[in-house]
């Protein structure tokens, strides 16, 4: 199944490194968060990737065109170091395609530009490509294809708590209290799609809101709800995060398929960090 990466925003709220490499190249560990990501649907045997490219497209292209797993992959080295054996790499049976979907388009607008390369797909995958998870993909598939809907995301919950003010028209605050997760669940950005989506999609939409409300008014948009483990690459803090779990070597996103409803985490992907 082919899976659409979306990496063209700008991160403007991670401006730290947004200004020097687009989102999905900023590093968590030892590589990049879209590296990550990849290899998550790779362990699930998704392998046919389609980049939506926009702020700094050339970044991501030369990663890819130049790629050294010597920098990334765990490998041995003998023989002074003309003789190198990686362990990690990227796997070789990957197909990686780099569209340049434009730098101010938003999703709905560069999911359109890709559509081309979707018309022989029953259903395809998306992702914002700054958040990991460890969601059992295959029971996620399955439940949706069962559904017969033309779109699913996931629902995931914030891992953080927020201070909710309840107030008047005037200003006047009725209640400041601290939120509670069960109350909230939120677009997690991993999405399974058919290309019926198309037919819900307007030029110039945000994939989310208008074509989304479509889904939803013709009852054909589903949640897939997940209280494991999920967190976005927002802020500096995310990201910082994200390498502390790293720095530990607690990384639940590396996970592999083991049978139906069976995952277990990838003990080569944690010994690379």
């Amino acid at each position: 199944m082919k899976v659409v990466l979306f990496c063209g925003g700008l991160g403007t709220r991670i401006r730290e490194y947004s200004e020097k490499v687009p989102k999905p190249m900023i590093p968590v560990g030892s590589q990049p968060i879209m590296m990550h990501i990849m290899r998550y649907y790779s362990n699930f045997g998704h392998r046919d990737f389609i980049l939506c490219l926009g702020y700094k497209a050339n970044i991501i292209k030369e990663f890819f065109l130049n790629y050294k797993p010597q920098l990334f992959a765990d490998c041995v080295v003998s023989n002074h170091g003309e003789k190198v054996e990686f362990l990690t790499a990227m796997p070789a049976d990957w197909s990686v395609s780099l569209i340049d979907t434009g730098i101010w388009r938003n999703i709905g607008e560069r999911l359109t530009e890709v559509r081309p390369h979707l018309v022989h797909e029953d259903m395809f995958l998306a992702n914002y490509s700054d958040g990991l998870c460890d969601v059992d993909l295959d029971d996620m598939i399955d439940k949706f294809r069962r559904s017969g809907k033309v779109a699913c995301f996931l629902a995931t919950r914030p891992p953080l708590t927020y201070h909710l003010v309840d107030m008047d028209g005037a200003g006047n605050v009725r209640e400041f209290r601290s939120s509670n997760r069960s109350e909230m669940w939120i677009n997690g950005g991993y999405f399974i799609m058919t290309p019926k989506i198309f037919d819900y999609m307007q030029p110039g939409e945000e994939l989310v809101l208008e074509p989304f409300q479509r889904l939803i008014d013709d009852g054909q948009l589903m949640a897939y709800r997940y209280e494991g483990f999920w967190r976005s690459m927002d802020t500096l803090r995310d990201r910082q995060t994200l390498e502390d779990m790293v720095e530990k070597g607690q990384m639940p996103w590396c996970v592999e398929r083991k049978g139906p409803g069976k995952l277990s985490q990838s003990l080569s992907e944690v010994s690379r960090a």
